[in-house]
Parts: C-alpha cells; structure tokens; sequence
C-alpha cells in the first residue's frame, strides 16, 4: 500500500513555492485571513465577523454579476444576462445558509460583544445599498450613511442614479414593440418604482405566448427566481435577528426587527408577481 508520502512523490506535486506563486500569494490570503480584529475578549466574536466579512465577499460576486447582467440586457445579450442572473440568485441561497451558521449564536453570547460594535451595523452597507438599488429598491436616505466617505458614497450614488434590472427590462420589453408606456422606460431612475397596469398587461402578452417571447419569458422568470431568492435571504436575516437579540433596537439604530419586516413588504417586481392571478 502507497504511503501519503509516495502518493505526493509519485504525483510529481510542486512543494517548493520559494520562487513562484502559490495558492495563498493568489488568494492574498495573509490579508484576508489578517483582516479578523475581534476586540472583546468574547469566543464568539470571530465568529460574528467572519459570518459579515464572508458575506461581503458574496455581495461583492453579486454586484460583479449584477451590473454586468443589467448591461446585457440593455445591449439585448439575454443569453449572457440569463447566465449571470442564475448565478446571482445561487449566490443569494449562500447567503441565506449563512444565517444558520450565525443563528449558533445566542442571545448571552451576542449580548457579550454588542457593546464592542458601537453604532456599527449592516444597514450601513454600502455593497448592499447598491444590490438594492440595483434591483429597484431607490431611497435616497440610504446615501447619507456613506457620506463621510467620498469614494463609497460615489459607488453608492452611482447605483442610485442608474437604471435598475427591472428598468432595463421594461426598455427592453419596449423595444420589442410591447405596449410599455414612456412613462416606466423614460423617467427618473433615483425615484422608486411605481406599479402600473399597463406594464403587467404587456408582460401578460409575452406570459400567455410563451413561445412567440421565449427569451422574453424566460426573462420573467429569471426576475421571479431573483426575487424569490431575495425574499428568501431577507426572511433569513430577520428571523436570525429576532432569534438572537429579539426586538431589541438595532445597533445602527433602526428598531431591528420590526424594520427588517416592514422590508419583507418589499416588492421589487411588482407585475412579474401580479400577472400570475390574471393568466
């Protein structure tokens, strides 16, 4: 029987990276690995870190795929856009199983760190600011956290200004010769969406003849998973919260979960949802 020893010998495997790139110098991971700074002497404070950085990290993937899947389907890429919106809600299901992990943690043990995060929260996120903006969400409060800092609020204004996916949809269902009206495809993008029947009247069109609007269709159903997957991560968030500090306030300063259920409200495409009664 071959030894561990052997089996690496005889794999020929590269052990000498004195000169040349390794895994850890690729990944830069003496950075990341270095950027954990706990400063109470709690145990599980590592863990509420990493479950934050990790997620950062996601987000940062997710926004990559996002505004690259808005610009394919500005440019009518949908094949790419189809590619890159599956994986964003595959992303959003990583994010979702992440709350399992910090939902370990129980009141007494997060009790013992509060203190240690000041009025430091996720509602000051400036990488989810901008997946909410995004997808549709738009409030220009949401700046104001990351005015202290030019080039995040740059990122974040540059999010609110732009059009959403679902803006870029709804040109795009135009530009096919659907009846969407001027209104929804030329407007101001830092103002929120407004439901409208005319809208769902022409996604009804492209639902009830799948196979004149395939790629139309599948569109429609691409947004569905996203936001499927969306609520499913801001359910996620919310029952972790209550589990773990109940309806204490949050330490950002919102009422925590009575503000994280009043978003589940929430609907970021709203006709997508609604034609389903009509069909």
């Amino acid at each position: 029987m071959s030894t561990p020893e052997k089996i690496v010998a005889d794999e020929k495997a590269q052990l000498d990276f004195s000169r040349d790139m390794s895994y850890g110098d690729y990944l830069q991971l003496d950075a990341i690995l270095g950027a954990q700074k706990p400063l109470s002497p709690a145990h599980d404070e590592l863990l509420f870190i990493v479950q934050h950085q990790t997620s950062e990290l996601w987000m940062k993937l997710m926004l990559h795929e996002l505004r690259a899947a808005i610009s394919n389907v500005a440019a009518d890429e949908l094949g790419d856009a189809f590619k890159k919106l599956a994986r964003v809600s595959r992303i959003m299901e990583q994010l979702v199983h992440a709350w399992d992990v910090l939902a370990t943690m129980t009141p007494p043990e997060y009790s013992a760190i509060r203190p240690y995060l000041s009025n430091s929260s996720g509602f000051q996120s400036a990488q989810y600011r901008c997946i909410e903006f995004a997808l549709g969400n738009k409030n220009a409060a949401m700046l104001k956290p990351h005015a202290h800092r030019p080039d995040l609020l740059a990122q974040v204004q540059a999010a609110y200004e732009a059009p959403s996916l679902y803006d870029e949809a709804l040109r795009l269902l135009a530009r096919r010769g659907l009846a969407v009206p001027v209104s929804h495809t030329q407007r101001d993008w830092t103002q929120g969406y407004m439901e409208n029947d005319a809208v769902e009247q022409a996604w009804l069109v492209v639902y009830r003849d799948p196979k004149q609007y395939f790629d139309l269709y599948q569109l429609g159903e691409e947004l569905t998973d996203l936001e499927d997957a969306f609520r499913l991560w801001r359910f996620r968030h919310v029952t972790t919260v209550e589990r773990v500090i109940g309806f204490k306030r949050g330490t950002g300063g919102t009422g925590g979960v009575s503000y994280l259920r009043k978003m589940l409200d929430v609907v970021l495409f709203p006709e997508i949802w609604k034609l389903r009664t009509a069909l």
